[in-house]
This record gives structure tokens, sequence and C-alpha cells, in this order.
């Protein structure tokens, strides 16, 4: 079983949200909308499945990385969740929470040995819609 498959995501604290979305966008050319920037790619092995990473900041008094303490949270693409989250279960890995369901995906988390907190997502990409 695939366990992470990529990056889906990289989230960070802000004072400012949109000041700091002005300023990526200024001089890094990141176009970031309420959610954030997309970055749109191909699957390598299969040209025909289209995915996405988002980058977002989020306001620095946000409860949405808690328990962990980091002004950070990545999130990591997988195949299947329920299985992996079975798995890490097992394995004595510390999950947050129960899995959420939306229309772009399952969503679930864990905490690292260093209380970082990491979402795990299996998307449901745009081609699969």
């Amino acid at each position: 079983m695939k366990r992470v498959t990529g990056i889906g995501g990289v989230f960070f604290k802000a004072d400012d949200p949109q000041k700091i979305k002005a300023w990526y966008n200024k001089h890094l050319g990141l176009n970031a909308g309420e959610y954030g920037a997309m970055f749109q790619w191909r699957d390598h092995d299969q040209s025909d499945i289209e995915g996405n990473t988002v980058w977002n900041p989020f306001p620095g008094d946000t409860d949405y990385y808690l328990p962990s303490k980091k002004a950070f949270m990545f999130n990591y693409r997988v195949d299947n969740l329920e299985k992996l989250l079975s798995v890490l279960r097992e394995e004595g890995v510390e999950i947050i929470g129960e899995i959420e369901e939306y229309s772009y995906g399952k969503f679930g988390w864990i905490m690292d040995p260093e209380g970082n907190k990491i979402e795990l997502w299996e998307p449901m990409d745009e081609s699969e819609l």
C-alpha cells in the first residue's frame, strides 16, 4: 500500500493573511484567493490525471492546527485514507479527530512525535469529478 503520494498543501500562520497574500502575489506571482494559491500539475505516470497543491496562509490565531502549537501544517496526498489511518493507528500513531468528507476529497489528521499536526488528504482531483 502506498502511504504518501505527494504534497497536497503547505499551510502557515500569518499575522495578516490578506497582506501576506498580497505580498506573495506582488513579489512572487502567487495569485491566492480565499483558499490560497493552487499549483496544478499532471501525474507523471498517468498524464490524464490532474492534481493540485495548495499554498495558503491562515490567521495567526487559527485553531485549525490544534493540538499542535506550531505555526505551520503540511498536507500530504494519500491514495486510501481510511486504510492508511487504520495502519497508522495499529502502529501507535496518534490520530486526531474523525475523517471529514467533502466534494474534493477526504481528510484525516495525525500527530508526529514532535507535535506537528499533519493533514492527510485523499483527493478527488478535477479529472475525477
